[in-house]
């Protein structure tokens, strides 16, 4: 089992303790230190204040967070956990991830998802309606310009006419979709290399506009619908499964490494191969504490 921690950067209501270049540098540090995989952020550029007030987040550029925690260390991989493709045009997302992946030494994993949030989508300019859509185009459209080879293609909004963009990602940038849907779940199997699912209530679901996941027994039953579809399509093997722990949904509050490692091991059982990790923390001493029990009693009990 791998695993992709949160760094809690949504946490503006305490900007000296998550929201400095040193906070982000220090807790990217301390992941790798004890042997995690990856640091993950999320996405929201411009939320509805209705959205931040009944439990939703705000976020940190996605792109830039995870630049300085590049430059913080050299082997931990860097997530996006998840960008919203549709909210941008695709050549200009295509050119901030290629930047990134470079400077990091190839380091990216880009978790993308269709998205959720109406507002928010209309802020961006962007249309929720045909947001499956425009997620598979953008991915075509970005995978067009990591070629570095010509592009003249029309999309949404975009015309490319013999446009090229250097320099060229050294290795295709793996690309995950998040989402609980057998649409999503398909769309991982047609156009990416990982899928991520994640806990979600009925009410949950609802809100997120996706299909409700809440047990182990559930997300079995999903990957027998998944290997369904790769033998339809010929796909050989599955998709990377990168899934948030059932028993430590991101608003937990507390952490129990036992609960955890025996979760890793029913979850390997049916073929996850990494787990999303948010750790508690009400300041940065908290957090890095829990970063380090996490080191010893999960990652240090199953390495």
């Amino acid at each position: 089992m791998r695993f992709t921690l949160t760094l809690p950067t949504d946490r503006v209501d305490l900007p000296d303790e998550f929201v400095t270049a040193s906070a982000v540098m220090e807790m990217a540090a301390a992941i790798e230190a004890i042997g995690g995989d990856a640091c993950n952020v999320t996405d929201h550029p411009f939320p509805p204040r209705a959205f931040v007030e009944n439990g939703g987040h705000h976020s940190l550029d996605p792109l830039v967070t995870l630049g300085l925690a590049a430059a913080a260390t050299s082997r931990l991989r860097l997530h996006t956990n998840v960008f919203i493709p549709a909210y941008r045009n695709p050549f200009v997302a295509a050119k901030a991830i290629a930047t990134l992946d470079a400077l990091s030494g190839g380091r990216l994993i880009l978790g993308v998802a269709a998205g959720y949030l109406e507002g928010e989508f209309r802020a961006c300019g962007a249309d929720l309606q045909g947001r499956g859509a425009v997620l598979e185009e953008h991915l075509m459209a970005m995978r067009m310009a990591w070629s570095g080879d010509p592009v003249t293609a029309e999309g949404r909004g975009w015309t490319a006419s013999d446009n090229v963009m250097r320099p060229s990602p050294g290795r295709p940038i793996p690309i995950w979709i998040g989402g609980n849907s057998t649409r999503a779940m398909r769309r991982a199997v047609r156009l990416a290399d990982g899928w991520s699912p994640f806990p979600a209530s009925t009410r949950a679901a609802q809100a997120l506009r996706t299909r409700p996941l809440v047990s182990i027994d559930d997300l079995r039953d999903a990957l027998k619908i998944m290997d369904e579809e790769l033998e339809k399509v010929g796909r050989m093997s599955r998709p990377v499964i990168c899934v948030t722990p059932f028993s430590h949904p991101h608003l937990r509050r507390d952490l129990d490494p036992v609960e955890l490692v025996d979760e890793a091991h029913r979850l390997a059982g049916i073929g996850v191969d990494w787990m999303t990790v948010r750790l508690p923390g009400d300041d940065r001493k908290e957090f890095l504490d829990n970063v380090e029990r996490f080191g010893s009693e999960v990652v240090g009990r199953l390495g």
